[in-house]
C-alpha cells in the first residue's frame, strides 16, 4: 500500500533515557489519539532508533497539506493539554517537517524504515524529482525491501504554535525526505550504501545532508485504532 494521502508531517528527536518511557506513554496513549481525531490525520507511527540509542522517527500520513493550516489542528498545536505541555520541552533535536508526498511506491509500515535527508542540487531539483521517482518501484521490489516514499518540505502558512513555543521554537525542518521501508535491516543498511549511498544521490541531483539513520517500528495506529467509530 502507497503512503496514505497527499501529505505527511515527518518528526525525529531524542529524549534523555530518564523520560523516555513516559513521553512513549505519553505519545501512544494521548498524543496519537489527539492527531487522529483531527479530519484529515489518516495514520500515525513511530520508530525508534534501531540501534538502540535515543532517537525517534515519526510520521504522521495526511489527507493533504491543507490539514497542515486547518482550524482543528492549529486549534491543538494552540492548545496542549497539560501532559503535552510536559512533554514538549524533553524532544531534543526536534526537526519538524510539514511535507508534500512526490512519490511513494510499494508499504509504508514495515519492521524497519531507513531515512535520508537531503536537498537538490542548485538547479538540480526536477532532475532530482525525475530520478527518485524512477528508482522508487525497482528499489521497493528488492529482496528485503517492501517500499519507497519521498518527501518535499512545504510550510504552511501558521504563525509559531504554542507548542512550539514550548518547545524553545528551535525545531528545524529537512528539505527532501527519502523513507524506504523493509523488514530485512541489512537489507535496508545496503539500499543506504549502494543505491542510496550519498555518491549516488549526487547523480541523481542531490546533496545529501549526512543524515541517514535507520529505525524500527514500535507503534502504528489509524483512526479507527484509538477511536470508537
Amino acid at each position: 500500500m502507497t503512503m496514505l494521502g497527499k501529505a505527511a508531517l515527518a518528526m525525529w528527536w531524542d529524549v534523555s533515557p530518564d523520560v523516555q518511557e513516559e513521553l512513549e506513554h505519553w505519545h501512544a496513549h494521548e498524543h496519537v489519539a489527539e492527531r487522529l481525531s483531527i479530519e484529515g490525520f489518516l495514520r500515525s507511527s513511530r520508530w525508534t532508533d534501531a540501534s538502540g540509542g535515543e532517537g525517534f522517527f515519526v510520521m504522521y500520513e495526511l489527507r493533504d497539506h491543507a490539514v497542515l493550516a486547518s482550524a482543528p489542528y492549529v486549534a491543538r498545536l494552540n492548545s496542549p493539554t497539560p501532559w503535552s505541555t510536559k512533554m514538549m520541552p524533553l524532544h531534543r533535536n526536534m526537526v519538524r517537517t510539514q511535507c508534500e508526498v512526490v512519490h511513494s511506491h510499494g508499504a509504508v509500515t514495515a519492521r524497519h524504515v531507513l531515512t535520508i535527508r537531503c536537498s537538490p542540487l542548485e538547479g538540480q531539483q526536477e532532475k532530482l524529482h525525475h530520478q527518485l521517482g524512477g528508482l522508487g518501484r525497482p528499489v521497493s521490489q528488492l529482496p528485503g525491501i517492501v517500499g519507497l516514499h519521498v518527501l518535499r518540505h512545504q510550510a504552511p502558512a501558521i504563525a509559531a504554535t504554542t507548542e512550539q513555543k514550548i518547545r524553545g521554537n528551535a525545531d528545524q525542518a529537512a528539505d527532501w525526505i527519502i523513507v524506504a521501508s523493509g523488514y530485512d535491516r541489512d537489507a535496508l543498511q545496503r539500499l543506504r550504501d549502494v543505491e542510496l549511498s550519498n555518491a549516488r544521490l549526487e547523480k541523481l541531483g542531490a546533496i545529501a545532508e549526512i543524515k541517514c539513520q535507520l529505525f524500527s517500528l514500535a507503534y502504528t495506529a489509524i483512526p479507527s485504532d484509538v477511536h470508537e467509530l
